[in-house]
């Protein structure tokens, strides 16, 4: 059985510009590797990047910071998008999302496009992930 095989890993501040940064960063690294679904992991992670600036403490913050974290096992894509939470939300799919609603499908799309996705919390802060299968 292979070993989990860390790609990368960056830390942003948490702020608009974060989203590409963060986007190219990945792309860079899934162009080295060949993934098959590296266009989704690229949507799933700015959906994610985003959600870290708009409504996490690490956005309300100037010195604010998101970290991503890309690795692979047995052909599995993991990204962990990493910030300082909030203790007014959490990540949650609304019932009801529907794919032509004009907001609220940030996470509807990584429940539908990955393979799985969850969210917990650590003394640094809450890691929102996600993975794809690569067969």
């Amino acid at each position: 059985m292979k070993e989990l095989e860390t790609l990368g890993q960056v830390d942003l501040p948490a702020q608009v510009a974060a989203v590409p940064q963060a986007r190219r960063y990945v792309r860079d690294l899934l162009d080295g590797v060949n993934h098959p679904h590296a266009d989704d992991a690229l949507l799933l992670l700015t959906e994610l990047v985003t959600n870290s600036v708009r409504h996490s403490d690490s956005g309300r913050t100037s010195d604010g910071r998101v970290t991503i974290a890309v690795a692979r096992h047995n052909g599995t894509l993991h990204i962990d998008v990493i910030d300082a939470g909030s203790t007014r939300q959490h990540p949650q799919v609304y019932p009801g999302t529907a794919p032509d609603s004009g907001g609220g499908r940030g996470l509807w799309l990584v429940q539908q496009l990955s393979s799985a996705w969850g969210w917990y919390e650590t003394p640094a802060g809450r890691v929102v992930w996600f993975q794809l299968t690569g067969r």
